[in-house]
C-alpha cells in the first residue's frame, strides 16, 4: 500500500502525490500534532507553532512560503536533520511532495533566503528555550542569534487553530494580490 489516510479522509499516495490531494485542514491538523526534534523537547512543541514563528520573522510577501515550508511533514512525518542527510530516498519523497505543495498553493519551489534564515533563527531559539542544555556547537547555527522573546509552547489544539487561521488568511491575501 502506497497511501496514507489523512485527517480529512483523503488517501494520499506517497509514490504519486497529487496537488489536488493536499488539503490545508490536513496540514494544519498534522503539523499541530507533530512534535519538533523527534519529541525530545522539554515539553510538547509542534511543527505548526514552529511554522507560525518562522512566518512571523519574514516580510509579508513570504509569509505563505514560511507557513508551508514544513508542509511535507504533514504527509511524510518529521525526520531529524542528521538522519535526513543520509536518507536520499526520503529526500526524493520530500522533494516530490514539496513540488505538489507548491503547485497546490501556487508558490515557488525555491524557498526565499529570508525563510531559510528565519527557520534558522527559530531553530536557535528553540534550542535555547526548549531543548536540554548541551555545550556542543550546532554548525548550522554558527552566527545565528535567537529571537529576543522566549517560546511558550502551545497545546496541539491552539497550534492547529492558530496555524490554520494564519494559513487561510494568507491564502486569502495571496488570492487578492494575484487578482489585483
Amino acid at each position: 500500500m502506497n497511501c496514507i489516510l489523512t485527517h480529512t479522509g483523503q488517501r494520499f499516495d506517497l509514490f504519486e502525490p497529487d496537488a489536488d490531494m493536499i488539503d490545508p485542514r490536513d496540514i494544519s491538523h498534522s503539523l499541530a500534532h507533530l512534535c519538533r526534534f523527534n519529541g525530545h523537547t522539554r515539553e510538547f512543541y509542534s511543527v505548526a507553532q514552529h511554522s507560525c514563528i518562522v512566518a512571523d520573522l519574514v516580510p509579508e510577501e513570504h509569509k505563505l512560503a514560511a507557513l508551508l515550508h514544513d508542509a511535507t511533514e504533514a504527509y511524510l512525518g518529521d525526520m531529524t536533520r542528521p538522519l535526513k542527510q543520509w536518507m536520499h530516498a526520503y529526500q526524493d519523497f520530500e522533494d516530490w511532495t514539496w513540488r505538489r505543495v507548491c503547485e497546490r498553493f501556487d508558490i515557488p519551489s525555491e524557498l526565499p533566503a529570508c525563510v531559510q534564515q528565519a527557520d534558522l533563527i527559530a531553530l536557535a531559539t528553540e534550542r535555547r528555550d526548549l531543548m536540554p542544555a548541551d555545550p556542543s556547537i550546532w554548525d548550522c547555527l554558527i552566527g545565528i542569534e535567537p529571537m529576543a522573546e522566549s517560546i511558550r509552547p502551545w497545546p496541539a489544539i491552539e497550534a492547529r487553530l492558530t496555524f490554520h487561521q494564519r494559513l487561510m488568511d494568507q491564502l486569502a491575501i495571496e488570492h487578492r494580490r494575484k487578482a489585483a
